[in-house]
């Protein structure tokens, strides 16, 4: 059986669907976000202890904490490739950066290449079933445009402020895709 719970985000953000085999987080989304067709409408809406934990991971995190644990969390479907830019997008430290270019550039280097395609590294971040957890967020256009968030634009200057990113060396578009 699937699950479903609703959180409510602190003002500036909208609020977030999470989904769950029983066990494990399988989805984080904003609500009416590009990304909120991933969410299961047909799931058992219930609260379940890995809800629970995630709310608190949520609520820390939204306070301008860097959370200390993780809710258990499962992502199905990964391939190899979406597996290792789900790696990076871990490994970038609270409050920094990189770009789409800096994690191909670094899976280039690692597979012993001359390049990987920025794109094919923006579709597995854009992807990614559990934002904020696995931060997508924290992921910028190579000419720092705050480009490419599937949980929207405004979603994605909130987050980087709340993490106390400085907002001037960014790039917002005005039309677009990303909006």
């Amino acid at each position: 059986m699937k699950y479903k719970y609703y959180y409510k985000t602190p003002d500036g953000f909208s609020d977030i669907w999470m989904n769950s085999d029983g066990e494990f987080l399988t989805g984080l989304w904003f609500e009416g976000s590009r990304d909120a067709a991933k969410h299961c409408i047909d799931c058992a809406e219930k609260l379940l202890p890995v809800f629970e934990d995630t709310m608190k991971w949520l609520d820390l995190y939204f306070e301008g904490k860097k959370p200390d644990f993780v809710p258990k969390y499962k992502i199905e479907n990964l391939t190899d490739f979406r597996k290792e830019v789900m790696e990076y997008m871990l490994s970038i430290p609270y409050g920094e950066t990189l770009t789409y270019g800096d994690i191909a550039g670094d899976i280039a280097k690692k597979r012993g290449i001359e390049k990987m395609s920025s794109r094919a590294v923006g579709g597995a971040v854009g992807w990614n079933p559990i934002c904020l957890i696995v931060p997508c967020h924290r992921v910028v256009g190579s000419n720092r445009s705050l480009t490419g968030y599937g949980g929207g634009i405004k979603n994605k200057i909130a987050l980087l402020k709340l993490e106390q990113n400085d907002m001037d060396k960014f790039i917002i578009p005005k039309k677009g895709t990303a909006l």
